[in-house]
């Protein structure tokens, strides 16, 4: 599949790095066969490896409260030893992702400009946005760089990030633990 002209690419800077909310206990936090498995927004199942990134602290906190809050708990409910860590890693040089953050990238996607509510108010499901990535991988970019749903004022950035090959990896900056993130 060829390149949308109509989409907008940017290339990311090979020093950028993101955020990965990862339970203490995950051997490789940056393992991206279990999204490709299992799927995630912008990846159905099965389909192909993606490694989800928080851009910032800022989104990251609001994704655990998220979380959190589906299992029936608060973050202040955690106990340290098991609360998630956040790992800071980056990406290899030569990165170009599509842009689904701004209005007009948004909009060359298919989706709405108020993403990630549609014009109606409603959240924009996954059914969607699946085969939007699905088009993106096969067109040879490396991922989505989007709007997070979970920040309400639509300033939070995540990476969907499709590895080009087995050996393409992210590096490990740091590992931080809960305490030394959340709070």
């Amino acid at each position: 599949m060829s390149l949308d002209p109509a989409w907008i690419v940017e290339d990311l800077s090979p020093s950028q790095s993101w955020l990965r909310i990862a339970r203490p206990n995950w051997r490789d936090p940056l393992d991206p066969t279990y999204s490709g498995a299992w799927g995630g927004r912008w990846n159905p199942r099965g389909a192909f490896p993606t490694l989800y990134f928080n851009g910032d602290l800022h989104t990251a906190r609001y994704n655990l409260r998220r979380f959190a809050h589906l299992q029936g708990y608060e973050p202040e409910d955690l106990l340290e030893e098991s609360a998630p860590i956040l790992v800071e890693a980056t990406l290899p040089r030569g990165q170009s992702v599509v842009d689904a953050h701004s209005e007009e990238g948004l909009e060359a996607l298919g989706l709405a400009a108020t993403y990630p509510l549609d014009e109606a108010g409603a959240m924009i499901g996954w059914e969607r946005c699946q085969p939007i990535g699905a088009m993106v991988q096969k067109a040879g970019l490396r991922g989505i760089h989007g709007r997070s749903t979970e920040v309400p004022d639509r300033s939070g950035r995540e990476l969907a990030w499709f590895p080009a090959t087995q050996r393409s990896r992210a590096h490990l900056i740091r590992r931080l633990d809960f305490a030394d993130w959340y709070w």
